[in-house]
């Protein structure tokens, strides 16, 4: 049993019958949910996963624009 993190509702879930990186769907408030972790069973929302996916890359697009100001002084 493992609580859906958009509604608090209990989903009755086996372990041994999901794998990390799996997709699930809450019944109550049917947010598509991604197993995070087997132990402890831990769900994260697929949007919540998608926003870190796009913060990460914007994050690396800052990087690569600091270096690029940074050999432009130099000449």
């Amino acid at each position: 049993m493992v609580l859906c993190p958009e509604c608090d509702a209990e989903i009755d879930v086996d372990e041994g019958d999901v794998d990390e990186g799996d997709s699930l769907s809450c019944d109550e408030c049917g947010a598509d949910l991604k197993v995070v972790s087997l132990s402890p069973l831990e769900l994260e929302s697929e949007e919540d996963e998608e926003e870190d996916e796009e913060e990460e890359s914007f994050g690396d697009d800052d990087e690569e624009d600091e270096e690029e100001e940074e050999d432009e002084d130099w000449k």
